[in-house]
């Protein structure tokens, strides 16, 4: 039985130490972790799939898989229904699953770098996501559906092809930051509108922030 246990434990140190030397697998070990896994960071590593498996971390929030080989995303991703974070920056995705849609809980989802020539249209049911970053990407456009990301406070899509946005932009009713620098817009319909809109709203919350603590001072200098 000693023997038995030493092999096993000579074959979990080699799978390790062969994970360890080579980098382009999970190691099976957090795998094995299942339910215990809340954050799995494997940024600089040489990961070139991610496997079916991680459908196993059903507890796992925060996802950052930056600065690897990654090509593809497997479609049972979706099964991490805790998952609030994704980072995917600097791989080589090509191409993002419809299935991506089903992760409602999802907040802050970064994949710059990578190699995407369009988004999903089921990104719109991602209505808890208030970060998006798909800069430096291939993007010649945006979906119609990101209108439904109605959480959204920044969005970054910097050095792409895109030359212009979905009217339905103007529904992001929280967004703060938009950046889409290096791309191809020459006019942006409907825009100015939109972010008059928008100014508006966050002027008429600083004049309310003012008067509530201007009242504040005033109750307190009463000699």
């Amino acid at each position: 039985m000693g023997c038995c246990a030493s092999k096993g434990e000579n074959s979990k140190a080699n799978r390790v130490a062969r994970w360890r030397s080579t980098g382009i697998t999970f190691p099976d070990e957090v795998l094995d972790l299942e339910r215990s896994v809340r954050t799995l960071d494997l940024t600089h590593n040489k990961l070139v799939v991610i496997p079916v498996e991680i459908s196993k971390l059903i507890n796992m929030q925060r996802l950052v898989l930056a600065h690897n080989l990654i090509e593809h995303l497997p479609i049972n991703l979706a099964k991490l229904q805790s998952l609030k974070t994704l980072t995917l920056d600097q791989n080589r995705v090509t191409t993002l699953p419809d299935e991506l849609g089903q992760l409602v809980r999802l907040e802050r989802l970064s994949i710059s770098g990578n190699l995407l020539t369009c988004l999903p249209d089921t990104i719109g049911s991602l209505r808890n996501l208030v970060l998006l970053n798909v800069s430096s990407n291939k993007l010649k456009s945006l979906p119609e559906s990101i209108g439904s990301c109605f959480s959204m406070e920044e969005l970054q899509a910097n050095d792409n092809l895109i030359d212009e946005l979905p009217s339905s932009v103007r529904s992001l009713i929280h967004l703060k930051s938009l950046s889409l620098d290096n791309n191809n817009i020459k006019q942006m319909e409907g825009f100015q509108e939109f972010e008059a809109r928008r100014r508006k709203k966050f002027d008429k919350q600083i004049d309310s922030n003012v008067m509530i603590n201007s009242k504040g001072l005033d109750e307190g200098v009463d000699l």
